[in-house]
């Protein structure tokens, strides 16, 4: 692998798909045809791409031993040494350079959301991912961080719906991510996080199916909600909580029958069964929507 080609590596593009629920808000507003929305949304996705990219070296230099030890991170530039601290330092000040221009280019809301995004996350990578509980709390407050950015950026109306239901899902991931992390645990002898000892499989597997529910229940309130369907104009989004109770399903299905949930984005970017539910899903409710 050359440098630049590590560099990029290090960076985690695949990861940007993440950086989707900034393109929530002008999704769920109806407002997808409006190139004076959609273009500044853009914007901040990208402002955020770079951010995140930022914190993503922040974290692997932070990790970078505790990756050597782990049967997927060893293999990353920097716990492989493809790239030196010195070099992974510069390419973090960059982005992160990057990233908060770009939102202070779009307005101060944007960039101070940013600079929150990054803050939290330096807080995370060198302390608190360490306190059970509140590692993945972070995590859903950083989702929902980028459903805000989405916001402010094209001055978007936000739902307070959207904002619990992607916190209630990206806790759900998190969690699926950290009892993937035990049953490595428990086949290697070797524990990935220091948070583990905060988790048992019996309290990951109650609080994943709680919140599974949860997610399902807020997602069927969002969309017979009487003031969601007055301001959206159709009545029968309801029906797209099919997708989401198979999203959910399938979810469940790799996290307990083949136990690979540790890498969210690797399941949206390789499980078909996944991608085919969520273009299902995005089909049926872009037509109810901007289909009246």
């Amino acid at each position: 692998m050359s440098r630049l080609t590590a560099m990029l590596h290090l960076a985690r593009p695949h990861q940007h798909v993440k950086n989707i629920f900034v393109l929530l808000p002008v999704f769920f507003a109806g407002t997808m045809t409006d190139l004076h929305l959609v273009l500044p949304t853009l914007m901040a996705f990208v402002a955020f791409s770079f951010t995140a990219s930022a914190v993503y070296v922040l974290n692997d230099l932070h990790d970078m031993e505790e990756d050597r030890a782990h049967p997927q991170k060893k293999d990353r530039p920097l716990a492989s040494g493809q790239i030196q601290p010195s070099q992974a330092k510069g390419w973090c000040a960059f982005l992160m350079l990057a990233g908060l221009g770009t939102g202070l280019f779009l307005n101060l809301e944007a960039f101070l959301l940013l600079l929150a995004y990054a803050l939290i996350n330096v807080a995370y990578s060198y302390k608190l991912k360490q306190v059970s509980l509140l590692d993945v709390t972070l995590i859903a407050i950083g989702f929902v961080l980028r459903l805000y950015v989405g916001s402010v950026a094209g001055g978007i109306y936000l739902s307070h719906w959207i904002v619990v239901l992607t916190f209630l899902l990206a806790m759900f991931l998190a969690l699926a991510k950290r009892r993937d992390d035990l049953v490595i645990q428990e086949r290697t002898g070797q524990r990935m996080r220091i948070a583990s000892s905060g988790y048992n499989l019996s309290m990951l597997n109650c609080a994943i199916g709680l919140l599974a529910a949860s997610v399902i229940l807020v997602y069927l309130q969002y969309t017979t909600d009487p003031e969601v369907i007055a301001r959206l104009g159709s009545e029968h989004l309801y029906i797209t909580t099919l997708f989401v109770i198979l999203g959910i399903l399938r979810y469940l299905q790799i996290t307990f029958v083949f136990e690979q949930s540790g890498s969210p984005t690797q399941v949206l970017l390789h499980d078909t069964f996944t991608k085919l539910n969520l273009v299902a899903w995005m089909l049926t409710f872009g037509i109810l929507l901007y289909l009246p």
